[in-house]
């Protein structure tokens, strides 16, 4: 009997050794274990619309990080195409499989639109983050949950920075800008979303800090064109018909539509690197083909968060959120006074 529980010892060691991989404990087995099942992060990226060039970028920069880190994360992308109802069909159908976190791009402003889905996420317990910042309403009634944070940046200061840039070109250039020489600013106003804050909030603030910087200023028109460069190509196009060079600049709430803004003008000889020409156009984001226009002259300048800087933040802190870790260790991200928002800085871009 002796010599049989010897030889079951003998055998068992190895067998143990075998399992054990090298530099674990025992005690360390089960932990790796949960380790394994919990990765990678299964992410839901629910988009407003992924033609908008900002979201296609953002996507783009998600897809980055997931390949360079294809143990850790998988995001999975849902395009709302601007609708609502079609977002909310979405989250419900993702609630039914196996996702860690959700990123949310709210489209309503309106609170009852969106109620009853993020009640189901909050009451499934799934980390949540909202970006761009939601309406004060959508905002009021989720911050008593405790898995969520908002992450975006301050749409006031973007419409300021933009107001600004305005503002030194007419300061700079008055001349060849006040075509009509009656000391007033004649301007159209490219809008985004019809009720999203980001709409209200960058139009706002532009023309209040061309105000404030002592220029008076006159709305020719303020066309609704939904982020979108087409929409925005169109409808400068008509306006231009009917203003002309009554037009002095074009103050966009994107980079997107300040593109299709140029894209028209150039159909008139506009915007092609003379001043006698040339109408500022200012936009917002900082995309690749906004900073080579401003290169070149046909455009004034936009205020920049970089789609690869909002992509690493909800990477960042989606990844604390999904772990139970506070939402901003081991980040340089700071809260606002409102302790779950996040603001990424904008910065300005000019030639």
């Amino acid at each position: 009997m002796n010599i049989l529980k010897k030889i079951s010892i003998f055998i068992m060691i190895p067998v143990m050794i075998t399992i054990l991989p090298v530099g674990i404990s025992p005690n360390n087995v089960s932990a790796i274990s949960n380790f394994s099942k919990r990765a990678p992060v299964n992410v839901g990226v629910f988009l407003d619309n992924s033609n908008a060039m900002y979201i296609s970028f953002l996507k783009q920069n998600l897809e980055l990080i997931q390949k360079e880190n294809e143990n850790k994360v998988k995001f999975t992308f849902f395009d709302a195409k601007d609708n609502q109802n079609v977002q909310n069909e979405s989250i419900d159908k993702a609630l039914t499989q196996n996702f860690d976190l959700f990123i949310v791009s709210i489209i309503t402003p309106n609170l009852k639109d969106v109620e009853s889905t993020l009640r189901k996420i909050m009451e499934k317990n799934i980390p949540l983050i909202l970006n761009p910042d939601p309406t004060k309403d959508i905002i009021n009634f989720v911050k008593s949950y405790k898995r969520f944070v908002v992450i975006g940046a301050d749409f006031e200061q973007s419409g300021t920075m933009e107001g600004k840039i305005l503002a030194n070109e007419w300061n700079s250039n008055k001349e060849s800008i006040d075509k009509n020489h009656d000391n007033i600013l004649q301007y159209v106003m490219l809008k985004g979303r019809i009720g999203s804050q980001l709409t209200y909030l960058r139009t706002k603030y532009s023309v209040l800090a061309l105000n404030d910087a002592g220029i008076k200023t006159e709305e020719l028109a303020s066309p609704s064109c939904e982020w979108m460069q087409d929409c925005a190509e169109s409808s400068i196009e008509s306006l231009f018909l009917k203003y002309g060079n009554k037009i002095e600049a074009i103050i966009s709430n994107n980079d997107a539509m300040a593109v299709g803004a140029v894209e028209a003008l150039q159909k008139y000889g506009y915007n092609k690197g003379d001043k006698a020409t040339t109408i500022p156009i200012l936009g917002i984001d900082g995309m690749p083909a906004a900073k080579d226009l401003i290169q070149k002259g046909f455009m004034a300048g936009t205020v920049v968060v970089d789609p690869h800087d909002l992509a690493e933040a909800l990477y960042a802190i989606g990844m604390n959120l999904d772990s139970g870790r506070y939402p901003l260790e081991n980040t340089n991200y700071k809260f606002d006074d409102t302790g779950f928002t996040v603001h990424l800085t904008y910065k300005e871009y000019t030639k």
